[in-house]
């Protein structure tokens, strides 16, 4: 069996194991509006998730065609975590920055909106594959959003 085999066939038992209700809850910034926000430190956030990704996909070419329990082991971590990772960024786009940030008031609106949504597919092109130039476009989508964020705003 090759390693993308054991590595999927891990990965989905990983999943049957993990307990998924219908009414999961997103961890997002209040929506009150409070109107406490830090939308730099969001961006950086989003950055180091990025750089855990494109270390993701170093990591998974590295372990390619090992076979060794160990190696195994790595590859389903990381495959985890790259996948946990992209989910903190479109979670945070879609819960923080389009229903708090992104109004249709601002002039620029559908600029921002098309900016926004390229993060979110970048990150989903991420999450569906391990080839680091997939990572590195996601960090590029999120820089380009750095120039809206460009400090701490209150």
């Amino acid at each position: 069996m090759n390693i993308l085999k054991i590595a999927s066939l891990a990965f989905t038992l990983f999943l049957a194991s993990t307990p998924f209700t219908a009414t999961q809850s997103a961890v997002a910034h209040c929506q009150v509006p409070c109107g406490i926000y830090n939308d730099s430190a969001r961006v950086q956030s989003m950055l180091e998730d990025a750089a855990t990704i494109v270390k993701a996909t170093t990591m998974l070419a590295e372990l390619a065609g090992k076979t060794d329990a160990q190696s195994l082991n790595q590859s389903t971590r990381w495959v985890m975590n790259k996948e946990q990772h992209a989910q903190s960024i479109i979670t945070t786009i879609s819960d923080y920055y389009l229903t708090q940030r992104v109004k249709p008031s601002q002039a620029d609106y559908t600029e921002r909106l098309i900016k926004h949504h390229a993060v979110i597919l970048a990150a989903m092109k991420a999450k569906q594959n391990a080839d680091a130039a997939h990572a590195t476009a996601l960090t590029d989508s999120i820089k380009a959003l750095s120039a809206y964020y460009p400090g701490h705003v209150h």
